[in-house]
């Protein structure tokens, strides 16, 4: 259960968007690891956002099994939650590619000095709810 944080009364939690079928693929537990270009020392649990625009590349559909194509197609709103556990810094392509499992990326989309991999646990999809996203983590409430 998703335990939020309290601002001037209201209830808040923070969201990480995903672009699809990246989405669908972490809520689902099918990859652990988001890889981003910044770190965060953001830790706990975060909702996870299936933005409104879908990642064009085919290698990244060619990921996703068929049981979780109707969960891919959810678009621009809150699809999981997951707890962050930890921010792995990638500073090479060795350590980047021993990864590959958990964060599903080809090891071609390495690009230094260094990437990030915010490592997941406890992920589960939630009831779709549509919500304005934003590119870095952000406020739900």
């Amino acid at each position: 259960m998703i335990e939020p944080a309290t601002t001037s009364g209201e209830a808040e939690i923070y969201a990480l968007s995903l672009k699809q079928p990246w989405a669908a693929l972490l809520v689902h537990g099918r990859k652990t690891i988001e890889v981003r270009r910044w770190s965060t020392a953001r830790r706990g649990p975060v909702l996870i956002h299936a933005a409104r625009v879908q990642d064009p590349r085919p290698e990244a559909w060619d990921l996703l099994p068929s049981e979780l194509k109707q969960a891919a197609q959810l678009l621009g709103g809150i699809v999981g939650s997951g707890d962050l556990t930890g921010c792995i810094p990638y500073r090479s392509l060795e350590t980047f590619t021993a990864e590959r499992s958990r964060h599903l990326n080809d090891p071609a989309w390495f690009q230094g000095p260094v990437l990030y991999g915010f490592s997941f646990a406890k992920l589960r999809p939630l009831p779709f709810r549509a919500y304005p996203g934003w590119m870095r983590f952000f406020p739900v409430k």
